[in-house]
This record gives structure tokens, sequence and C-alpha cells, in this order.
């Protein structure tokens, strides 16, 4: 059997023993949209819980629209053109308008980059586009601390001071925030790092509420909406997008009730039941753009957790065209490799400043509890196998075999599309008779 997986700006197919006996777990399919432009237009005259934008923009003097980063593949070029339209056509001067790219602690996006991400030649040349940069203090407003937590709340001065606010983003499972979207482009996305850092340290990320598809009690879902209400009235673009890349959803309005309404909509999709746990799993890191560093390849470690057996083998598939990712990263994960993963714990449990990109080695942590773990990468280079802190392999399908051959269990589960899957192991009824 082939299975292809989604792997850098392609699709990487695995031939499976035919002895295997393989579950593909997919997204239950979406409704395509087939009008997007009548879709966005229709969302922006119909929000959910706010006036139309037309309505909403009339009288303001400014604007600032957040934009994911390079490593979300939403779907700029459908919707942020009617919007700046909107704006202007409401009396908001086009050097008063700014499109800023929420890239949290990330690096910036340029040149070619950041024409691909805004993905229209006309918003580049019409209004603003500029990076937020977390490290730049005097580029951030102080807003205070949070009450239940005490988190430090500094924003991006562009965004705090517009008169209008709106974040677009893409919704998806988050391994940390439940969702992406709504108030999370907002913090990390356009926030300073002494709020990315705490929010990120281990008092937030070791708490069992912090996992993919979870609102309830999780503690960086609530301390994002903490933030939303100090900073005050934001709105928001929510988009769902299928395996193809194709637009399935978009709505405007009011940052919570919108992302929300999101959720709702994409979950089922998401979210699956499977009434067994396997011991070969495997897994991608969902492909070009977020397999382009081994950083963002943990998303797809860590969301089918639930349905490791014990001893279980989890194969994944990651471009990381880029390598490891930031220097920072790079050295926590030095310290993983020397430390060991309970002595990397131990080694950052009472920082209320995480370390930067410490907690994605963190998260890593969290498969390697349950399974071996072994890493598909044609890019990543060479020097850079070791610092992974996981089995490096050359074939997907001699590790599949070796994991099959060792466990004595021919089931394997195969999840193409990685991190955007959640599967969730629900027991078979039991039937009496």
């Amino acid at each position: 059997m082939i299975v292809e997986l989604e792997y850098g700006r392609g699709r990487l197919p695995v031939r499976l023993p035919d002895t295997c006996e393989v579950t593909v777990l997919r997204k239950r399919p979406l409704p395509v949209v087939e009008d997007a432009d009548g879709v966005v237009e229709r969302a922006l005259v119909e929000p959910i819980g706010a006036p139309p934008l037309a309505r909403l923009a009339h009288g303001r003097g400014s604007a600032c629209i957040l934009v994911c980063d390079i490593t979300r593949p939403v779907p700029n070029h459908i919707f942020l053109r009617p919007m700046i339209h909107t704006l202007l056509d409401s009396g908001i001067p086009a050097s008063n308008i700014t499109v800023l790219v929420a890239t949290g602690l990330h690096r910036p996006n340029e040149g070619e980059e950041l024409a691909e991400l805004i993905g229209d030649r006309w918003v580049l040349d019409t209004v603003r586009v500029e990076n937020h940069f977390a490290r730049d203090d005097a580029a951030h407003v102080d807003l205070g601390v949070t009450a239940t937590r005490g988190t430090p709340v500094k924003l991006d001065r562009r965004f705090v001071d517009a008169d209008l606010r709106i974040a677009t983003g893409l919704v998806e499972p988050h391994f940390m925030a439940g969702w992406s979207g709504g108030r999370k482009v907002v913090a990390p996305g356009v926030a300073h790092e002494d709020t990315i850092r705490t929010f990120h340290n281990a008092r937030f990320m070791e708490n069992p509420a912090a996992i993919q598809c979870n609102l309830g009690r999780n503690p960086l879902h609530e301390e994002q909406l903490e933030i939303i209400r100090m900073l005050g009235e934001v709105h928001a673009v929510n988009t769902v997008i299928d395996e193809q890349r194709r637009l399935c959803f978009v709505n405007f309005g009011e940052i919570v009730e919108s992302h929300l309404q999101a959720v709702r909509f994409v979950h089922d999709s998401c979210v699956l039941p499977v009434d067994r746990k396997f011991r070969t799993v495997v897994t991608s890191a969902a492909g070009y753009p977020l397999d382009r560093t081994y950083y963002q390849t943990v998303k797809g470690m860590v969301t089918p957790i639930d349905i490791l057996a014990p001893d279980a083998n989890l194969i994944v598939a990651s471009d990381c065209s880029e390598g490891l990712g930031s220097p920072q990263y790079r050295e926590s994960q030095r310290q993983l490799v020397a430390n060991g993963p309970d002595g990397f714990l131990a080694g950052i449990l009472d920082k209320p400043l995480a370390d930067i990109d410490a907690w994605q080695t963190e998260m890593l942590l969290k498969p390697m509890r349950l399974a071996g773990i072994h890493l598909y990468s044609q890019g990543l280079p060479p020097g850079d196998r070791e610092l992974t802190g996981v089995n490096v392999v050359d074939s997907i399908e001699d590790a599949v075999a070796r994991s099959v051959e060792t466990s004595g269990d021919p089931a394997v589960a195969v999840i193409p599309e990685g991190p955007y899957v959640v599967p969730r192991f629900t027991a078979p009824a039991v039937v009496s008779l």
C-alpha cells in the first residue's frame, strides 16, 4: 500500500508492506467555498457580534490589520484587498492603514517571502506592510499585568494605538493554546518578549489543560482572553482551509465570539475518535510552510500522543529546509541532549521567564515520554541531526518495518497532514450479553 504524506511543497509517497494493517487518519471533509470573493464580502457586511466593517471604519482615523507570519498558510490574498478597500472607502487614508505581520518571537518576513505571505502586490503597494519585533522595547505599550496570573502585558504600539484593530488568521488545532487564530494572533503574535516568555514558562506548559483542541481551563487561552479584555475593542477575520488549502470557512466580527464560531465549525473535522492505540504511527509536520524547521516539526509529534500505545514508535516526516530553527532553539536542544529529558525539565521548572523557544523543546518531552521518535528529513543538515534529540532515519519504510517486527503488531496508523489532525482515543463500548 502506498500512502502520501504532506512534505515540503508536495507529497512524499511511502510504500508500506502489504502485511501491515493500515489505518489512515484524515480530517473529515468540509464543504469548499465556491465563491470566495462573495463569501468574504458577505462576512464583512454580516459580522458576528459587531457592526459591518464599513460602519466600524466610519469616522476612524487609522487601522491596523494583523496577519500571521510565513509559518501559517493563511489565505491572505482572499480577504486583505476587500478589507482595505472597505477601509479606504470609509475614509481612512492609505497612509494610516498598517498590515502588521504577527511574528511573535519568530524572525521577520521580508522581500519575496513577504510578497508570498501577503499574496497580493496591490496590498504591498497601497498600505504599509511591516513586521512586529518582540525585542524592541520602545515599540510596545505596557498595559500592566493580568489579574489572574500576573503576566506582563506589553503589545505592539502600532496595534494598540490604532483606532480600528483587526486580527486575521487560520483556525486549526494548536498543541498548546488549543486552537490557533483569534486572540492568539494578538498574543503572542504582536506581544513583547516578556509577555511571550511568561505565558510560555513551565507553569503554563506543564498544565494538563494546555493541549490541542482544548479551551476549557487552558491557561494559555485564558491568559490570551484576559489580554484581549485589557486591550479593548478588537475584531477578527477567521478562516478555515482543507487539506488542499482550499477555503472552507471565513467570518468576521468581535474577536472572541467570531473565533469561537470558527472553532465550532472546524472541531469535528479535525478531532477524530479512534477506538484503539497503535505501536506504530506515521505522521508529518503538515508540509510547507510549517515543516521548514524542526522547531515547527514538534507540533506533528505532539498531536498524536493520545493514540500511542506503550513502547510505540512515532515516525515523522518533515523537510526541515531551514534546519533546526532559531539560535535560541538550537541552544535549548543542546541542553536537552546534554542533560536528558529529566535534567532539561528540572532546569526550567522554576523560571518565571522561559528561555526563548525552550517551550518547544519542553513540548517535545511529551511524546518522548511515550514513544521512540524517528525523524525522516531530507533538508536537515547532517550536523543538526544529533541536536534533534530523536532518532533520524533515512527510510520511513525501513522504520515502519522495524517497528512492526519489534512490536509484533501489524497495525499502523498514518496521519498524512500531521498536526492538523488530532486523533483521540475512545475506548470501544462494552456490550453486555
